[in-house]
């Protein structure tokens, strides 16, 4: 089963992504202000690839963006290719 849990300190966090209970990988965000978060980072253990597993965190960030009405600035490659390549997520990105 996989599970997402979101840690944070105000002041940065991650979305951290677990298959079966075992650590899969990660994105991590910094807040930039209290209406926007900077993705700067996000890494799948090697042994998780191809899964879908970074996918699944951008769609988390993009989530939580919403609930939150905060913007999302995606610096990490990998989550801009996502943004890119997904229109629907325009709303939240900054």
């Amino acid at each position: 089963m996989v599970k997402i849990e979101r840690e944070e300190d105000g002041k940065k966090g991650r979305f951290v992504i677990y298959d079966d209970g075992v650590f899969a990988g990660e994105m991590t965000y910094i807040w930039a202000g209290e209406t926007k978060f900077i993705i700067d980072h996000t890494g799948i253990e090697q042994a998780f690839g191809g899964k879908g597993f970074g996918k699944l965190l951008v769609q988390e960030a993009v989530d939580f963006a919403r609930k939150q009405g905060v913007k999302i600035l995606p610096l990490c490659p990998f989550a801009k290719a996502e943004f890119d390549k997904n229109e629907s997520f325009n709303d939240v990105r900054f």
